[in-house]
């Protein structure tokens, strides 16, 4: 979001308002030109990277039910009688493609869905990814392959999307992007809100406004709409980002507030990733029990659909887990032995910590699935008025003129005005969220760096200008 780039004082009869009572102006006046000044200049440098990542999100929100539309024929089939075993589908699946290794299987989660046997280490397929192999539940036909990535099952068209986003298809120094920008999206929206507040009514108001004055006014109301939104989208997109998601995980470990991790080591251990079939009788020596058994005791375990099931590796066990993200979230997962079907280790969501559950919560509500379509809608909404916000602000940036085609520059020395009993708490604050969010702190020091020697250098020439304490 951008600034109100006006240098005028709050009672500027120019901009139809009148003079702060008495006793108002304590705090807020010199504090006010330097909200302005980080608003306007966060706005102008860091709008491009939130163009980026608010046109790739809108494009994200809306890519889950263009997905369901581009691959309708693998996702679904005509409804049958009854299903097939897993183990089954799975054998169908592997005759079709034997290339790779099962990594996990997603039974049909309702009627008419398709089932999916996820394949690692296929040539050609990304090593972070899976083959998805879709299989008719009650026929068996396979009804094709697709590229699978993450948790949630983006197939190539929601991937290709996501990945644009998230790090512009540059790898991990491209998520220095996504980074930056949801590292000031906060910044600029409380701002703005707090500028637009610091107005008087009569200068809030849209009606018979005209010019650079009617931009603004725009510009704030939709901002202060947005800004709830933009918040929370803010803060989610922190908790998994590179930096500044590091240090949230150190927070959450030691205040003992991690996501609970599933013991999946089989007590009676071997190697039994090979016996995906029907499997012998449980507690067999040297037997593996098998999908469908591994199945049935997830269910006795409340395990509601839909769940993924991975088969053993090395020494662990099955593990079952709920894959639904929408509300209310499944997230219950088991560990099964191999050899004797024995549950032997259990999660349930309703168990997470505090922390661990509003973490799950809200990247779901980032990435559009804890609310489902209405989620999605919410988030295009929120995408389209950031937008919006970047667009209105460059036009005020154009239409200030005078001075340079580009606007004329905010005075500097606005935080000269500060009293030391606020500038100092507000100088630590500054540096606590600077240590935590690396690409807000690192940035804002070099602007300040930069803003000090071309001021320096503009006061050597005789034109430096101060703000004025309005």
């Amino acid at each position: 979001m951008s600034v109100e780039p006006a240098v005028r004082t709050p009672g500027d009869p120019q901009e139809g308002g009148r003079p702060d009572p008495p006793g108002t102006r304590s705090v807020w006046a010199p504090l006010r030109p330097l909200v302005r000044r980080l608003h306007f200049y966060a706005g102008v440098l860091i709008a491009p990277f939130l163009l980026v990542a608010a046109t790739t999100g809108l494009l994200y929100a809306a890519s889950y039910q263009v997905e369901k539309i581009v691959y309708a024929e693998e996702l679904r089939v005509p409804v049958g009688g009854s299903e097939l075993p897993v183990s089954r589908q799975v054998t169908a699946a592997r005759e079709a493609h034997p290339e790779g290794e099962v990594a996990a299987v997603r039974p049909s989660p309702e009627d008419g869905a398709t089932t999916r046997v996820l394949l690692s280490g296929v040539p050609g397929v990304n090593p972070d990814h899976t083959l998805a192999v879709f299989v008719d539940p009650y026929t068996g036909e396979v009804t094709g392959a697709l590229e699978q990535y993450g948790s949630t099952g983006a197939l190539p068209l929601r991937t290709w999307i996501d990945e644009l986003h998230r790090d512009l298809h540059l790898g991990q120094p491209g998520r220095l992007y996504s980074e930056l920008a949801a590292s000031w999206l906060w910044v600029t929206a409380g701002g703005g809100v707090v500028l637009w507040f610091g107005r008087r009514r009569a200068r809030r108001r849209i009606r018979g406004a005209t010019g650079r004055r009617r931009t603004l006014s725009l510009h704030g109301t939709v901002g202060v709409w947005a800004a709830a939104g933009l918040f929370f989208v803010s803060a989610t997109g922190l908790t998994w980002s590179t930096y500044a998601g590091q240090n949230v995980t150190e927070l959450r470990e030691a205040v003992g507030q991690t996501t609970p991790a599933l013991d999946a080591g089989s007590s009676s251990g071997g190697e039994h990733a090979e016996h995906m079939g029907a499997g012998a009788p449980a507690g067999a020596p040297g037997e593996d029990i098998g999908l469908d058994a591994a199945l049935s005791t997830a269910r006795a375990e409340r395990l509601s659909n839909p769940v993924e099931i991975v088969p053993p590796a090395d020494s662990s066990g099955y593990v079952v887990r709920q894959i639904q993200r929408s509300w209310p979230e499944k997230q219950d997962a088991v560990a099964i032995d191999p050899a004797t079907g024995e549950v032997t280790d259990v999660v349930r969501f309703a168990d997470y910590p505090v922390l661990a559950k509003l973490t799950r919560w809200g990247i779901d509500a980032h990435t559009g699935v804890l609310f489902g379509l209405l989620n999605q809608l919410v988030l295009v909404a929120l995408c389209s008025g950031l937008i919006l916000l970047i667009v209105l602000g460059y036009r005020m940036w154009w239409q200030r003129g005078r001075g340079s085609a580009f606007g004329r520059p905010l005075p500097r020395g606005a935080w000269q005005k500060v009293p030391p009993q606020v500038l100092v708490p507000l100088m630590a604050a500054v540096a606590v969220l600077g240590y935590f969010v690396p690409l807000l702190g690192i940035p804002l020091v070099a602007f300040l760096a930069l803003d000090i020697v071309l001021g320096e250098y503009a006061y050597r020439r005789g034109r430096r200008s101060y703000a004025t304490a309005d």
